[in-house]
């Protein structure tokens, strides 16, 4: 296992720069995910780490190593990539004993070690077997353990659930989180989708544009995103927002709407000037209907019933909300509701910069 320590890592093609001076530290045993939009450079910085990109500038250790200027093989690391990497004509046994059989490693070595490996993924009955006649998971599994039986410091996972349906899917972010709490390696895990990130992480790393947008516990980021970014990102479906202008009164703070409404922000603590554009957000979940008094009004335009949650949307002061609502609704579309947005779960933004505000 391996303590992984990145300051200042950049990576540049020609005259483009796709990662921009990245700072980040992680934990020996500690389970990592870069979680972004496609695009944002998560990939690349995982494959810097794994020693098939090369690192324009920066430093990486791994373990207390300098890594820079180590091969793919000297960096004792493990890869598991989206596509499985799987040898068709060789059975499930040989595709994990490939690595140590390159490695020159007698089978006495690495024998147990693939019997164990098989019974922790529950592949035991499958060794025999060619990759074709294997379901996507299984062969997910193949992969994972080619990963184990090398026996890494360092577990990188690139995206490896893309390719599998839905339930497969939650089954194998299971079983990924429970080898990792198994073997206890250091691991970083990359991927687009934020449910993935915020079920399996200890910390995500948010990132945008080559960037580092914010990093903290899943439930860190999901309460309290440090901007508009990460609050938009992180949550299905996603935070509702709309902008306005604050508008301070004697005794009250309000929002004031382009479509000429208000909301009512009552526990806000603002130095935001009188007049300044802030955006509010809240969570679909949060939304509580109908509202006693103080409601903001929203005309139902689409209900999605999911049998657990029925989501309505509609619009407020021009954008498109979502509310969830725990309990079946006998709402149609076309109707008005109202909408009491509890101020304890009220983010508000400087509309500008997207920083978080109070």
């Amino acid at each position: 296992m391996a303590a992984v320590q990145m300051s200042g890592i950049f990576k540049r093609y020609g005259d483009t720069q796709v990662v921009h001076g990245i700072d980040l530290h992680i934990d020996d045993g500690e389970f990592v995910v870069l979680v972004g939009p496609s695009g944002c450079g998560k990939s690349t910085l995982m494959r810097m780490v794994a020693g098939l990109e090369e690192i324009t500038g920066g430093e990486l250790t791994i373990g207390g190593k300098r890594a820079n200027g180590l091969s793919p093989q000297q960096r004792n690391v493990s890869m598991v990539f989206q596509s499985y990497a799987l040898y068709p004509h060789l059975s499930v046994y040989e595709n994990i004993a490939f690595g140590p059989r390159i490695r020159k490693e007698p089978s006495t070595s690495f024998k147990p070690r693939i019997e164990a490996a098989a019974r922790m993924l529950n592949l035991t009955g499958y060794l025999d077997r060619l990759p074709r006649a294997l379901s996507g998971g299984q062969r997910q599994r193949v992969a994972m353990g080619r990963a184990v039986v090398r026996e890494p410091e360092l577990f990188l996972f690139d995206e490896p659930l893309s390719n599998l349906d839905a339930k497969l899917r939650v089954q194998m972010r299971t079983e990924i989180k429970a080898l990792h709490q198994r073997l206890k390696n250091t691991v970083i895990y990359v991927t687009h989708d934020q449910i993935e990130a915020m079920t399996m992480a200890d910390r995500i790393v948010v990132m945008n544009a080559g960037r580092i947008e914010q990093i903290g516990r899943p439930l860190e980021l999901y309460d309290r995103p440090a901007n508009l970014f990460v609050a938009s990102f992180l949550g299905s479906p996603s935070m509702n927002f709309v902008e306005g202008e604050l508008q301070r009164g004697e005794q009250a703070i309000a929002l004031k709407l382009a479509d000429g409404g208000e909301i009512a922000l009552p526990h806000a603590d603002l130095s935001a000037a009188h007049g300044a554009k802030i955006t509010l957000g809240i969570r679909p979940e949060h939304i509580e209907t109908p509202a006693a008094h103080n409601g903001v009004a929203m005309e139902v335009e689409v209900i999605e019933p999911t049998g657990a949650e029925t989501h309505l949307y509609g619009k407020i002061g021009g954008s498109t909300w979502c509310a969830t609502l725990r309990k079946r609704t006998a709402v149609e579309p076309g109707q008005r509701v109202a909408l009491r947005l509890p101020g304890e779960h009220i983010h508000l933004f400087d509309t500008e910069s997207g920083r978080r505000l109070g």
